[in-house]
């Protein structure tokens, strides 16, 4: 599948559409059409029913270490500014940028990749031609190595045709962080025509930054959150006080978070507005190893149960490089979207443990790492950088009769990434025959799970007449108390039948003759394309069963 279809058919059939398009659009932001606002939220219901709603705390699940309970939070978007600086966003929430003089064009230094290759150049203005080696780059895409053809052809003045004229020194493809002291006096930038006309990397916090007040002053200053998990932190002691939670148990929200994104790509894969399904699983610190593990297993298998499987789908832990300065261990769950290179993947949820770190931050103020330590950051006087609240941030266990403070483990999932990865996996070509001649043309569906699929069934009436309108209005009437269902009598059923397949609509209810007669319905399978009888007043039941609900 090319990325581009699936873009199409999304605008097409109204999922997704760029935000404030009919001005010229806002670079990473999206808005969700007709179809696409189901479907999120299909996802979005089926991870907080599978991870809260439907939680049982009085069984011990499948591979948990105990029984646990588990609540949920929705909190504001904009808090304290102290929540920023004790949770160590406002010093180190950043990416390092890079510009081009040349284009005028910013990117994130990380994304810029390239390879060195040698070729013919003619000077400028009547200067005689030279052998020059420089290193082209583009930005990390689908395609690299063609885009980084393009790119040379582009520098040495050279056609399609002449691309064996250029010599590559080899296939590996590098990153501009990889040369010692910024030094870009050989490097093409992504969209330059010349060397040398990268500046320096330079850092850029990602908090988007606004005013509380009507005043407007640096001391009004507050910040739209960059992820939902703090909010769930300052208010642990409101949650064990108000529902008497014991350890261990766990806090879910959904809810927006924003990044200023130096440059937001691939579709709603990195954009600037975003949603986070996330937990926060507060346990004895004796016990998180385990946790840990247990959350890890349940999330990827979650994807799995959801339609992600295969090759495409893995989990990988991070190295002990990667970890950020508080993280006990971190696995990511990750899928290979088609618009990254072959043999690349994308993170759709990372599951971290970490510690108390967070918890202890808003106590006693922003820690860092002194070896195996988190200690409290002081500036050049010796006072606290930024002091926490001094609440207790405890929890006495009256079962142990010991005090502590719980560790975390943070399974934190995107709702955006994760449709995007239903959507690429679900979408399937195949051949079928559709007209009286039988010719045959592309069948192109989406094999959603019916679970988050945002139609459930469509009701086609066979035609127009003989009483069959009325008979489907009625079947559509009583699905639609239950599920999402559209009505549809336009065209030929056989072109109904490719718009539904095409929207992901998992099952499609035919209204004929034989209807009139005996009271049954064709239910036509999307995937299978099995048609079978069944009773109208028995429908209902029999998708409820095959859709899992």
């Amino acid at each position: 599948m090319r990325m581009e279809e699936l873009v199409a058919l999304c605008k097409r059939r109204g999922f997704l559409f760029q935000s404030s398009e009919i001005y010229g659009g806002l670079n990473g932001f999206w808005d969700y059409g007709p179809l696409g606002v189901l479907l999120k939220r299909n996802v979005k219901d089926a991870w907080w029913n599978d991870m809260i709603a439907r939680h049982n705390e009085l069984l011990q699940l499948p591979g948990a270490p105990s029984k646990f309970s588990m609540v949920g939070l929705d909190c504001s978007i904009i808090m304290h500014p102290q929540v920023w600086k004790c949770s160590g966003h406002y010093d180190l929430f950043h990416d390092f940028m890079i510009d081009c003089r040349e284009s005028k064009k910013r990117y994130r230094f990380d994304h810029i990749k390239g390879r060195w290759v040698t070729g013919l150049k003619h000077g400028e203005n009547g200067a005689p031609a030279e052998r020059v080696r420089v290193f082209v780059t583009t930005i990390e895409t689908e395609n690299e190595l063609e885009a980084l053809e393009e790119a040379a052809l582009k520098f040495f003045g050279l056609r399609k045709k002449d691309a064996d004229k250029l010599e590559w020194e080899d296939d590996e493809i590098l990153g501009i962080d990889s040369f010692p002291n910024n030094d870009f006096s050989q490097v093409v930038g992504p969209d330059a025509k010349h060397v040398g006309t990268l500046t320096e990397p330079r850092e850029f916090n990602l908090m988007f930054k606004t005013t509380v007040g009507a005043l407007g002053g640096e001391e009004d200053a507050a910040f739209l959150r960059p992820e939902t998990a703090q909010g769930i932190f300052v208010n642990f002691k409101n949650v064990v006080d108000s529902v008497q939670a014991r350890v261990p148990f766990g806090v879910g929200q959904i809810g927006k978070s924003f990044r200023n994104e130096i440059t937001p790509r691939n579709f709603t894969f990195r954009s600037r507005e975003f949603e986070q399904m996330e937990i926060e699983f507060f346990c004895h610190p004796s016990e998180s190893a385990d946790w840990y593990r247990y959350w890890r297993d349940r999330r990827f298998q979650w994807y799995v149960d959801m339609g992600l499987a295969g090759e495409r789908l893995r989990m990988r832990e991070h190295e002990q490089a990667e970890l950020a300065h508080y993280s006990v261990g971190t696995a990511d769950i990750e899928y290979a979207f088609p618009f990254l290179p072959e043999g690349e993947f994308g993170e759709l949820e990372g599951v971290a443990h970490r510690g108390d770190f967070d918890l202890r931050s808003h106590a006693e103020g922003k820690l860092v790492r002194e070896g195996d330590q988190l200690v409290l950051e002081k500036d050049a006087n010796g006072a606290p950088k930024w002091r926490g609240s001094g609440k207790d941030m405890s929890f006495y266990d009256d079962l142990r009769k010991e005090r502590f403070i719980p560790h975390v483990i943070e399974p934190s999932s995107g709702a955006d990434r994760a449709t995007l990865a239903f959507l690429c996996e679900s979408y399937k070509v195949d051949k079928a025959p559709t007209s009286e001649e039988g010719k045959e043309e592309d069948r192109v569906y989406l094999k959603l799970h019916p679970r988050i699929a945002p139609i459930k069934a469509a009701i086609l009436p066979l035609v127009k007449k003989d009483g069959m309108p009325e008979v489907a209005a009625e079947i559509y009437g009583e699905l639609k108390k239950k599920m999402p269902v559209q009505y549809n009598e336009k065209g030929a059923v056989g072109r109904r039948y490719r718009r539904q397949d095409e929207i992901g609509t998992p099952f499609c209810v035919t209204v004929d003759g034989q209807t009139l007669q005996d009271g049954t319905v064709t239910l036509r399978d999307r995937d299978t394309l099995e048609q079978t009888r069944v009773k109208k007043d028995e429908l209902l039941v029999e998708i409820q069963q095959r859709i899992g609900e």
